[in-house]
Order: C-alpha cells, then sequence, then structure tokens
C-alpha cells in the first residue's frame, strides 16, 4: 500500500468513533488484501486500487454491496473474478473486522445504562451496534445525534439549511 493510500485512509478512519478505528487498526488488512490480490494475478497499482476500495467499505464511504462492482470497474478485471475477489475480502476482512467491533461494543454495553431510545435505535437498523456508539443530545426544543466523540455538528446550520426548503 503506498503512503498516500495510508494516510488518505488513516485521515478518513479519524472521524469514526473510537471502536470502530481500534477495531480496523488491529486488524492486518492491507496485508491480506495484498495477498488476495497476488492470489488473483493483480500487480502493482491493481492491488493498491483493491486496497483503495477495501479502505472505502471500511470507513463507510462505499458499501460492502458494490465492492465487486467497484473491484470490476476501478481494477478492470472480469465480473467473475471481482464476485470471488469481493467474496474472498468480506471472508477475510470485513466479516473479521466487524466482528471484532461487534464484540468491542458488546463488551463496553455491559457497563453502560442501555436507554430505551438506542434499543429502537437498534431495531430500527436492522442489528447494528454502531446505534450505541452515539449519544443523543437536546438543543432547544429539537433532539439530535452525534457521534460519541468530538462533533463539528452545527444545529444552527441544520436549522437554516431547513428554513431555505421550507415553504
Amino acid at each position: 500500500m503506498t503512503e498516500q493510500l495510508k494516510q488518505d485512509i488513516q485521515e478518513q478512519l479519524e472521524f469514526l468513533p473510537k471502536e470502530s478505528q481500534e477495531a480496523i487498526n488491529s486488524f492486518d488488512w492491507a496485508k491480506i488484501s495484498e495477498e488476495i490480490g497476488k492470489k488473483y494475478f493483480l500487480i502493482g497499482n491493481d492491488i493498491n486500487v483493491l486496497q483503495a476500495q477495501i479502505g472505502l467499505v471500511l470507513v463507510g464511504l462505499e458499501g460492502q454491496d458494490e465492492l465487486a462492482v467497484e473491484i470490476e470497474d476501478e481494477v478492470g478485471t472480469s465480473r467473475e473474478n471481482a464476485q470471488k475477489i469481493s467474496d474472498e475480502v468480506v471472508q477475510k476482512i470485513l466479516k473479521p473486522i466487524f466482528e471484532n467491533l461487534s464484540q468491542k461494543i458488546k463488551m463496553s454495553l455491559k457497563d453502560r445504562t442501555v436507554n430505551w431510545q438506542q434499543n429502537l435505535d437498534f431495531i430500527m437498523s436492522g442489528g447494528d451496534y454502531t446505534s450505541f456508539i452515539q449519544k443523543r443530545i437536546e438543543t432547544k426544543d429539537v433532539e439530535r445525534w452525534v457521534p460519541k466523540e468530538t462533533s463539528t455538528f452545527n444545529p444552527s446550520k441544520l436549522d437554516d439549511l431547513k428554513s431555505k426548503f421550507t415553504i
């Protein structure tokens, strides 16, 4: 993986919750993705492109469902090969990282009091444990969701945008 790609992915990881950062950084996904690329005869820049696509999925900028299509388009391989690569990436990289993240969140929940709003969000998300990472804050008369760590969210800007689109 190139240094620029590592730096770009690391910058995007900083926007994720602490638990997500730890789960991704604790796993050597770059090495495994290189091995997968070599297995499917990808060379040089194609491996970097594959790693970039995996990085986009890890930081949440691309969906896991679109990984095969993105690999096919960006790497320039056949649809069948792209699907095989995608399946292997899911099994060897994404699944272990997401399982690690789920375990970290479950362990951290043992010490926390969970409220009904988090339970509702968990159910509505289809079982996404990241709903427990966020906390609810109240501003004036409107409730907002913000990441647990530092946030640059400005509720007044959202209200300004809403007022521009309201007839």
